[in-house]
């Protein structure tokens, strides 16, 4: 695991701020510089140092040093999909219930973002299975959570495959704690969810689109064992705050996706009918059509890309021979 407190070490990741805000991450090593257009700053000088210092490059520009947090980690690392953003990570921990020991099941993994909340909020104690079909997105995940946790994850297991299928073999039946599902069609998957979860654990599903919400919230509906999903959104809008000039931000982080929490009955037990509760909706082929890939205008990131994003993430912590801005 990363340090987290002392002074900063060889080999270990800094994030350094400029005076206009700009933020560079950086792996420290012996002997290096890293060039700005304000003049290098050799990792000799932040070596040794304290978390939180000042370091002034060759043209007297001073710099900001810092450990960096998880999120600004995950917001820089290399990626293949997109990935879960920090407001919506919480989200799913907290109205997840994600705890420490817990036994959590993910699917897909994409760029391994979520991976890393999941792993520091089940601790040690705590075992996750996560799962991803595409062996490029597996790939970028693991270089992504060694760069973070280091080679040595007991508690994590990665499965190359569909959840559907692989699920069932690889956990005891009532044995999961929480399912967390960022995938197309997640309702393909209820069945091994329902199978695996112990009674009282809760489903949380993210979701890009609207017609992926309804269709996801009927499904949970239609197996008569979950308690009625409740969907969200997350906004987060910053303020600007100088003197009594105090404003929101011109620009905010926005719609990225949909939550969705649902908790397992005890087998046999039936949920109590809600008070105007609309029909059950029926879908037809027009609506199935209208949350395919190519449909929700879903973009598919090039074997090109993906391959370089693979290397990327699995030679963090290897750095190359010259750092530039």
């Amino acid at each position: 695991m990363t340090r987290r407190r002392g002074v900063f070490q060889a080999g270990e990741r800094v994030q350094l701020s400029g005076p206009k805000g700009v933020l560079h991450t950086l792996i420290l090593t012996p002997g290096r510089v890293f060039h700005t257009n304000s003049g290098g700053i050799k990792h000799d000088d932040l070596i040794g140092a304290p978390d939180g210092s000042v370091v002034r490059s060759v043209g007297g520009v001073e710099f900001l040093a810092f450990r960096p947090l998880l999120a600004d980690v995950v917001m820089s690392m290399p990626r293949g999909a997109a990935i879960i953003y920090p407001k919506d990570a919480a989200q799913i921990l907290t109205s997840g219930d994600i705890f420490p020991g817990a036994c959590v099941v993910e699917a897909g993994v994409g760029s391994g973002a979520l991976t890393l909340w999941l792993l520091r909020a089940i601790g040690p104690q705590g075992t996750l299975h996560s799962f991803e079909r595409r062996d490029e997105f597996a790939d970028i995940a693991r270089g992504n959570v060694r760069s973070v946790f280091g080679d040595d994850v007991p508690q994590w297991s990665l499965h190359r495959g569909d959840l559907a299928e692989e699920l069932p073999g690889a956990v005891d039946a009532q044995s999961v704690d929480r399912v967390v599902l960022d995938m197309l069609a997640p309702w393909e998957c209820l069945d091994a969810v329902v199978d695996a979860l112990v009674p009282g654990g809760v489903l949380t599903c993210y979701l890009a689109t609207v017609p992926q919400v309804s269709r996801f919230v009927e499904a949970v509906r239609a197996t008569g064992r979950f308690t009625d999903p409740d969907a969200s959104e997350t906004l987060v809008r910053g303020w600007h705050v100088q003197g009594l000039a105090v404003r929101p931000d011109h620009r905010m982080v926005g719609h990225t996706g949909f939550l969705v929490h649902a908790r397992l009955l005890a087998p046999g037990v039936q949920l109590p009918e809600l008070r105007r509760r609309p029909k059950d909706l029926e879908f037809d082929a027009e609506d199935i059509e209208a949350w395919t890939p190519g449909a929700v205008g879903e973009r598919v990131p090039s074997a090109k890309r993906l391959r370089k994003a693979a290397r990327d993430a699995l030679g963090q912590g290897v750095p190359p021979q010259s750092d530039h801005e």
